[in-house]
């Protein structure tokens, strides 16, 4: 069952009553949430950034996720409209997508945003929906996506998510990161850290410009990375003071090692969005007690696009966007 948003600027608003609402009617949700209530964090500094460990035992089954072709193809997709469960409801946005209460949550509020119809994850024709989604829900709530080999549980089927703004600690990081422009145009500026951690952003109050942008990074990014099915990278979008800022977390590799490890070596961190972006979620108890500072840097460097190619992403970026 759907109810229509009449108009894009209570989005958020009326997502959040949604939430009320269905936590009232929906035992799952409701249980989720009071789970989140409980559970334990405790905060890592790595080389300037800040990350946020969770304990979440309800995020196995997401974190731990079998996303090959073949376990894919023999289980029901539960973001198709016909699977949903029968007491959950959603907001429409535009005639696409819906959105939906997550009853397994990372965020004290998260939604799910599948498109209505069983579609690949793929974010190129669907970044400028992205864009408007993070405009209509600028209120309260930042809009990401991961790729299909960045974190996605359901990578046959196409979808973003949204929680609190604010929540991931690369947003209240970012300024103090992202350092000088490599690119500037009356529209658009295109920003390019080198770090532990690197990643692209846009900044632009022009939605055309910030799309053009974002094929030129998708696209250099398939030239120095190429993939099967689309660049590796995990996006976060937010709108505020007229404006978007996108971040891109370019990627290599959808898992480190010590995800298929042996014995007291192996740690259930498979890093999605919110992981790269600060908050690293464990659903083993374990995992969150022993993880340390050695196995974030380890992270970030078997996942994350390697210094070497991202210096020549930046320098690809930089003389394409005019």
């Amino acid at each position: 069952m759907t109810q229509t948003s009449s108009a894009n600027h209570d989005l958020a608003f009326r997502a959040h009553a949604l939430l009320d609402e269905q936590k009232r009617e929906w035992t799952l949700l409701r249980d989720g949430a009071a789970a989140l209530a409980d559970i334990q964090t405790r905060n890592i500094p790595l080389n300037g950034f800040m990350f946020r460990l969770q304990f979440n035992p309800k995020r196995i089954a997401s974190t731990a996720a079998k996303v090959d072709p073949k376990t894919i193809a023999q289980r029901e997709c539960f973001l198709c409209p016909a699977n949903l469960p029968p007491e959950q409801r959603g907001l429409e946005f535009g005639d696409d997508y819906l959105i939906l209460c997550n009853p397994y949550p990372i965020f004290p509020q998260h939604f799910t945003i599948p498109h209505k119809e069983h579609l690949p994850q793929r974010i190129a024709g669907a970044f400028g929906a992205m864009l408007d989604l993070a405009r209509a829900m600028q209120s309260r709530y930042t809009v990401f996506y991961n790729g299909p080999r960045c974190g996605a549980s359901a990578p046959d089927h196409l979808h973003f998510q949204a929680g609190d703004k604010g929540f991931m600690t690369i947003e209240s990081e970012y300024d103090r990161l992202k350092g000088p422009a490599i690119v500037t145009t009356q529209t658009v500026a295109v920003f390019a850290p080198r770090s532990i951690r690197p990643f692209v952003s846009i900044e632009s109050a022009d939605r055309d410009s910030a799309i053009h942008a974002f094929d030129a990074i998708s696209r250099n990014l398939n030239n120095i990375a190429p993939s099967s099915e689309e660049p590796m990278m995990n996006v976060i979008v937010n709108f505020e003071d007229g404006k978007w800022r996108v971040i891109v977390l370019p990627r290599i590799k959808h898992r480190p090692s010590f995800f298929s490890a042996q014995g007291e070596a192996r740690i259930l961190l498979s890093p999605g969005t919110v992981d790269l972006g600060g908050v690293c979620i464990l659903p083993v108890e374990h995992d969150f007690r022993n993880l340390r500072e050695h196995h974030l840097q380890q992270m970030l460097e078997e996942v994350m696009l390697p210094h070497d190619a991202f210096g020549r992403l930046s320098d690809a970026i930089s003389a394409v966007i005019k």
